[in-house]
């Protein structure tokens, strides 16, 4: 006979009677039910709920969710590889107690990310957060590096309820105080809800595109910064709901204009020092630091199958619309794909990182990052030198000057990035042959769900998706 006390392989040791302590705590809280959340490989977080009362279960045994998911597209129909997309087996969802959440947002209910794990305790190979693990793992063995992240979330405010149409919230000016008082309650309450779930916010403002709003936190290692992005865009989308208003992530809200990003911050270091700041190398990066910067250039072609994974995706990859859709980089230069941030004097040595704009959110955040920083792992490993800088707006360069430089106009849809995606083995390679297959088809899968449509159509397929 098997208890609580005897979970089967999978849990963390410990976890069961931690568990059944904070089920305790949450339900003298008011907390009734617990999300477990993951990303699937179309982006869309899935989630099964257990009552606060059976954590410790969850902890013990993990909570059952069919692999299917992994080729889930974003209309819930479902494609198949060699390996995924049929009906049979079963994982278990285990969840992260670290990162356990009351949320403020939802009243009576907390909320957790969760490692999929197979029946027999080993990890599943679709899953995202084991594979960025795994990554940053294998970085801290192979190259003594540790890295700080943090994902910038943009969405756009609609009046009553998703499903049709998009009727922005506001009609202030972008960036202006006549859109913070339209919006002042809800992002009051937001910053609440944020402070209270322990999120540290470094701004949230009103962005450009009708509607759109911003929020910057504050960087973590990279598996709690995709766990951190998961959570920020429940809560912004709960509050939200409690205001009478609806939200959305999608890449494209509309055919035209200006979409919503979810940029990626990064930065390398080693025993404590920023490999970005303080260093021989341009704007004070290490020689180690360039040659991450490269790496993530040379690869983003096949990043973009990854980082902007939707049909809509490429509404929103416009030059000239500071989505940086060039394999160029420049010092806060925001038409480069690569961004480099040297931070202000003074804090140089905390704040430098890398931005890299390429990236929205339909990405899966966990392969997002695994990806970025494995292609930055490929450069540093081959001490890729990091090309000439560029100044303003690369889309002024004729395509013997571009050359000249070294620059690349990205992917110009889904196919092309899947088509770059199948061959970079770097990447492929990163996530692994299950996963690797699960990207790729399940883009072929968005693809084909959009054939034929023009962009207003392909917009409002996605718009209320994510």
């Amino acid at each position: 006979m098997t208890t609580l006390a005897d979970p089967v392989p999978g849990g963390r040791p410990g976890d069961v009677e931690r568990a059944a302590t904070l089920a305790g705590e949450l339900s003298g809280r008011g907390v009734h039910g617990i999300v477990l959340a993951y990303v699937d490989t179309a982006g869309v977080t899935r989630v099964k709920t257990v009552p606060t009362a059976r954590l410790a279960s969850a902890a013990a045994w993990g909570v059952g969710m069919s692999p299917v998911f992994d080729t889930f597209l974003a209309n819930d129909s479902i494609v198949t590889t060699e390996v995924l997309g049929s009906p049979d087996g079963d994982l278990r969802l285990y969840p992260d107690l670290d990162r356990l959440v009351t949320l403020v947002g939802q009243p009576g209910w907390a909320w957790a990310p969760v490692d999929r794990i197979t029946q027999e305790g080993e990890p599943h190979p679709g899953c995202g957060r084991t594979v960025l693990r795994r990554i940053v793992r294998e970085a801290a063995e192979e190259h003594g590096l540790s890295f700080r992240a943090g994902i910038e979330v943009e969405w756009a405010v609609a009046r009553g309820p998703s499903g049709g149409d998009f009727v922005p919230a506001t009609t202030g000016p972008a960036y202006s105080a006549a859109r913070q008082v339209e919006l002042s309650d809800y992002t009051a309450d937001l910053l609440a809800a944020f402070a209270a779930q322990e999120v540290e916010v470094e701004q949230l403002h009103p962005e450009y595109a009708a509607g759109q709003f911003e929020v910057s936190v504050g960087a973590l290692d990279p598996v709690a910064a995709a766990d951190r992005s998961v959570l920020v865009r429940q809560t912004v989308r709960a509050v939200a709901g409690r205001h009478g208003l609806a939200v959305s992530f999608a890449p494209a809200v509309l055919a035209q204009g200006v979409g919503n990003g979810g940029h990626i911050h990064l930065s390398a270091w080693r025993d404590g020092v920023n490999l970005h700041s303080g260093g021989t190398g341009r704007y004070g990066m290490t020689e180690e630091a360039e040659s991450f910067a490269a790496g993530i250039l040379a690869h983003l072609p096949a990043l973009t199958a990854v980082t902007a994974p939707s049909p809509a995706s490429y509404l929103r990859l416009k030059p000239s619309q500071w989505a940086g859709v060039f394999t160029a980089w420049g010092r806060e230069t925001r038409e480069a794909a690569v961004r480099v941030v040297t931070g202000t004097a003074g804090v140089r040595d905390q704040a430098a990182n890398l931005e890299v704009k390429p990236v929205d959110l339909a990405a899966n955040p966990y392969l997002a990052l695994a990806c970025a920083i494995a292609a930055g792992l490929d450069g540093l490993t081959s001490a890729v030198p990091l090309p000439e800088e560029i100044t303003g707006d690369p889309a002024r360069f004729d395509a013997e000057k571009a050359a000249a430089r070294g620059v690349r106009r990205l992917p110009t849809s889904l196919e092309e990035a899947v088509a770059e995606f199948r061959q970079d083995a770097r990447l492929r390679t990163a996530l692994g042959p299950v996963l690797a297959d699960a990207v790729i088809a399940v883009r072929l899968g968005e693809i084909a769900a959009v054939d034929g449509l023009d962009d207003e159509r392909v917009a409002a397929a996605y718009r209320w998706k994510y």
